[in-house]
């Protein structure tokens, strides 16, 4: 890969505050960046606030554990996968670039096409699923207020969901931010007024009685939390810090970031975690459709703000799935402008929504299968990426990020094994009910004596924290002096 020109390394012109963003992978010129840690609370806030995090509660009671196992667990997973978002974010604001360009200190410029493709996919994959879920959402909550929730409501909850996402995403960094405000603001306030209204379903003397269960559950409700919301988010962490100005405290940027992201998903599966605790048929139904079982505990006056809470929640995290999905695929070798590569995004988005919504029989179970299998590499890459940044002292060297000859390299090969061998062993280690096409992962379950794919451990999904280890723990001690050496260079 030759190096690119000056405009693309360093800054194209300043974007203005209303006008489309230009900067697309390239490293934000000194003059654009602004902002304090702090105004890192409103995106990581607004597309985690979503009520479909009162589901939790459900899932994780899931596991057979009790409601103080359940919220321990919870809690600790929530924290600290997003803890390991704002840690990633740090390389955002030392290297004023997209997370999955400053991935390619660690792989090299060419090497580092393999994970931007698995982020990309990752990232396309989860905003076709929010937006699968809101328009689904939107006919179920049509339905039980009596009203039409056939084709003509989906078309047009399809319709206006998709250009809010698209549209939010080919502006980019600067709407998607003002975007994020309102969706804090507006979400938060009515998903309070939700909690209230249903306080009266809780039974606390049904939920302290729930029995306890086995270590192997409690950690497999652990890893369910660190997958489903930080370790979802690891691959874009950097694309929302690296605006802020090289000076910003690196402490706030971690403290905002995680208190952002982590503050209404514990305040949801506590509250989740209390209602289906309360009445097993209604945590079963959570299971089975947890818009539509929510809902059922509203009065009828509130079904319509539920589904403004609904559809902004949703938004919220498919807005940054689609700004990071197009940085994802420019990282990957596309050489399109970043609105393009957003509509392009948002194109494959509304045509997987519309399979979804429309033609398939069964597709959000084998779905999150296949999010699952991906979850895993994507665990081993955080690691291999944490693992580099925390033996760097300096600043990623920008013009050496885009040019396969500098310091970095074309190809790392190290951090590539990693990565393969982190995803052999997370794959050997995790069991994946969701789609019989996946029945072949949890191959090691047996030969390290946790029981086969039957066994107590079968559903702790061990391969996660595993694949994460592999990739850390490997490049702290494969990849010390190679580091050395690209900053001495």
């Amino acid at each position: 890969m030759t190096q690119q020109p000056t405009r693309d390394v360093v800054s194209e012109a300043a974007t203005p505050r209303v006008a489309v963003e230009t900067n697309g992978i390239n490293v934000i010129a000194e003059e654009e960046r602004k902002g304090r840690p702090a105004q890192l609370f409103w995106p990581w806030f607004g597309s985690n606030v979503s009520v479909f995090g009162l589901a939790y509660g459900s899932f994780l009671l899931g596991f057979g554990i009790s409601f103080w196992q359940a919220m321990i667990a919870g809690i600790i997973g929530i924290v600290v996968s997003f803890l390991l978002c704002g840690l990633v974010a740090i390389a955002g604001k030392r290297g004023s670039a997209p997370t999955l360009v400053l991935s390619r200190a660690a792989f090299g410029v060419n090497g580092n096409r393999v994970p931007s493709i698995l982020s990309w996919v990752l990232t396309v994959g989860w905003e076709t699923a929010l937006v699968s879920l809101a328009t689904l959402a939107t006919a179920q909550l049509f339905d039980q207020l009596g009203w039409s929730g056939g084709t003509v409501t989906k078309v047009v909850a399809l319709l206006v969901v998709a250009a809010l996402v698209v549209g939010g995403g080919v502006l980019g960094f600067d709407a998607i931010m003002r975007m994020q405000t309102v969706i804090t603001w507006v979400t938060g306030i009515l998903t309070v007024v939700y909690i209230v209204l249903v306080a009266d379903h809780v039974d606390w003397s049904t939920v302290s009685s729930l029995p306890s269960g086995t270590l192997a559950a409690f950690v497999g409700a652990l890893v369910l939390a660190m997958t489903g919301y930080g370790f979802g988010w690891v691959n874009a962490a950097a694309d929302y810090s690296r605006y802020l100005p090289r000076s910003a405290s690196s402490r706030g940027v971690v403290g905002w970031t995680t208190f952002g992201g982590a503050l209404a998903p514990v305040i949801l599966l506590i509250a989740g975690g209390l209602l289906a605790g309360s009445d097993p048929e209604l945590s079963a139904n959570i299971g089975l459709d947890p818009i539509g079982a929510l809902g059922t505990l509203l009065p009828t006056w509130f079904l319509v703000p539920f589904i403004v809470v609904v559809l902004l929640g949703l938004i919220g995290g498919a807005l940054l799935d689609i700004y990071s999905s197009g940085l994802s695929l420019l990282a990957a070798g596309l050489r399109v402008p970043r609105p393009v590569a957003a509509s392009i995004d948002g194109t494959l988005m509304v045509l997987g929504t519309i399979a979804v919504v429309f033609f398939a029989d069964s597709f959000i179970g084998p779905f999150q299968g296949f999010l699952i299998t991906l979850g895993v590499p994507i665990a081993a890459w955080c690691g291999i990426f944490l693992g580099d940044l925390a033996m760097r002292r300096r600043d990623y060297a920008e013009r050496d990020l885009f040019d396969a000859r500098g310091r970095y390299g074309s190809v790392q090969a190290v951090p590539l094994v990693l990565l393969a061998v982190g995803t052999f062993l997370g794959w050997g280690l995790v069991t994946n009910t969701y789609a019989g096409w996946l029945s072949w992962q949890g191959y090691l379950l047996g030969p390290f004596g946790l029981g086969g794919k039957d066994g107590a451990w079968a559903f702790a999904n061990l391969g996660v924290l595993a694949a994460f280890l592999v990739g850390l723990l490997g490049m702290l001690l494969l990849r010390r002096s190679a580091v050395r050496a690209q900053e001495a260079a």
